[in-house]
């Protein structure tokens, strides 16, 4: 994900977040109970790295024995706070606002019934979502005109506020039979290399490598990790990449129709081209994007006193205290969130793919 700065973020008269959001794991103890992980006894000249969190536990297993100790382990996930607002004077969730306006994924609300509150529903695209029911955002104008996307990650669908430009006849997949990803819409958006886009001089190769300066100031920060501003976005379900599919694919009567159950189907989740040039974020080994929530082990550096012994293993969960966060997680001076024993983001900033970003204003 792209580093940006605050003065960039206040441009943001109507974004998107979106926050493919990312959930945390779940335990039978749904308030965070006190199960602790277990850890074995390491072996070797030095104490190995401690035991990861449990879900929904306090303090994860200690680390080995067998000469220095092993590295503390983590803290597990507590369900009842998150980054979009931990846990506040009233011992709730802190509403999180899209431009003075509160949706869905920011109104401390679990809309769905799925257990998962805003940002932990991996089917909230941010506090600019209002629907924690499928990965469209379902914000008032919808996807926009027939063919023609703006940045998709903001509260509306005009290009007048955002210069971000997209057109789906630019899309080598917008071919027969098919015509992805606008397949309800026929031929209409059939193919043509020498499209000419609403707003725009730029060409269909020029728009594909790069966007106004308008546009990249504003939209890829709020964009998640794997994604192209405009709604095209490789999606993880249980641990398999799949896509890139587009977030809008609608089901020919206005509605969205991609979710994580159906992304597979490309008439619920239409294939698509993803605008890489200048509007796009991808998802590194070391990232959480849109249904990735955990990240392997080669991301977290070892303890500072690790050798060759192995510390117990505890309860599942995340980044083990003490230990740094994978260095790949988020750009410098933006602060990681999201896996279990991160601190929450501050006030007026929202969890998106694992990373801090500010809530538009």
């Amino acid at each position: 994900m792209p580093s940006f700065s605050k003065s960039a973020m206040v441009l943001l008269f109507a974004s998107p977040l979106v926050a493919a959001l990312i959930a945390v794991g779940c335990s039978d103890d749904t308030q965070g109970g006190n199960t602790t992980g277990s850890g074995a006894s390491g072996s070797g000249a030095s104490g190995g790295m401690g035991g990861t969190g449990g879900i929904g536990g306090s303090t994860g297993g200690a680390g080995g024995i067998g000469g220095s100790t092993g590295g503390a382990g983590g803290t597990g996930n507590i369900p009842d706070a998150g980054p979009d607002g931990w846990v506040g004077p009233d011992g709730g969730f802190v509403m999180a606002s899209c431009v003075n306006q509160v949706y869905q994924c920011g109104d401390t609300i679990d809309n769905d019934g799925d257990g998962l509150i805003d940002w932990q529903d991996p089917e909230c695209l941010g506090p600019c979502d209002n629907s924690e029911t499928g990965l469209g955002v379902s914000i008032p104008g919808g996807a926009g005109a027939a063919c023609i996307t703006d940045c998709f990650w903001d509260s509306n669908s005009g290009t007048g506020n955002d210069e971000c430009y997209w057109n789906h006849q630019c899309d080598p997949l917008s071919v027969a039979p098919d015509y992805n990803p606008e397949w309800w819409n026929g031929t209409k958006c059939k193919y043509n290399a020498a499209a000419n886009t609403p707003g725009t001089n730029l060409s269909c190769d020029e728009l594909l490598n790069n966007q106004p300066e308008t546009c990249k100031q504003i939209c890829p920060s709020l964009t998640p990790n794997g994604c192209d501003c405009f709604g095209c976005c490789v999606i993880y379900k249980e641990g398999v990449k799949h896509g890139p599919v587009w977030l809008g694919t609608e089901d020919g009567q206005g509605n969205f129709g991609c979710d994580l159950a159906n992304i597979d189907d490309p008439k619920k989740c239409a294939p698509c081209t993803q605008v890489k040039g200048a509007c796009y974020n991808d998802c590194g080994t070391c990232e959480l994007c849109i249904g990735k929530d955990t990240l392997p082990p080669e991301c977290f550096p070892p303890p500072p006193d690790g050798g060759s012994g192995s510390g117990g293993s505890g309860g599942m969960g995340g980044t083990d205290a003490g230990n740094p966060p994978p260095p790949e997680q988020c750009p410098d001076g933006i602060q990681p969130c999201g896996l279990p024993g991160q601190e929450p983001c501050d006030f007026g900033f929202y969890c998106l793919t694992g990373c801090c970003i500010e809530q538009p204003k």
